[in-house]
């Protein structure tokens, strides 16, 4: 279902106290969220957004992204996925959900956003941005095939 179609449904669901599990499309969040292998569990952001959040927003009409707040002033907010370098702006009126857990690697048992995994490994990738894009680099999926035909010559 095209994302045009589904996300206006999704925040409507979420809009009337639904929690929604979302399965995550696009390679923005890597290298630790996968484009088709994971999901996002949403839910109303019923709180102040934080820095650190994970949040689904429409950055403009019918342009929506889940990634994580890494700058907030006064109700202007700006977002980058953890696999991407550049930042997109939007406000707090158009966050749509709260990113509270992720289903990774086909598992049934989400990993929150609270907990202390999550929460040493947003500490740690955010303060790694200097360097994001060589490591960003290293882990892309097509490097290694890559390298290997090149060295294989």
């Amino acid at each position: 279902m095209a994302n045009a179609v589904l996300l206006p449904e999704v925040t409507r669901m979420i809009d009337e106290g639904h929690s929604v599990t979302l399965p995550l499309r696009g390679r923005s969040m890597r290298p630790f969220l996968e484009d088709g292998r994971d999901k996002a569990l949403l839910v109303r952001m019923d709180r102040e957004p934080r820095v650190g959040d994970p949040v689904l927003a429409e950055i403009s009409k019918g342009h929506y992204v889940l990634h994580r707040i890494v700058a907030i002033d006064g109700q202007r907010l700006t977002l980058r996925g953890d696999g991407n370098l550049g930042t997109e702006q939007c406000t707090t009126g158009d966050i749509r959900a709260l990113a509270v857990g992720f289903y990774r690697k086909g598992r049934t048992k989400a990993d929150t956003t609270d907990a202390l995994k999550w929460r040493l490994y947003s500490w740690l990738w955010m303060r790694l941005l200097p360097v994001r894009r060589y490591l960003l680099f290293a882990l892309h999926p097509h490097i290694p095939n890559k390298i290997r035909k090149i060295i294989s010559k």
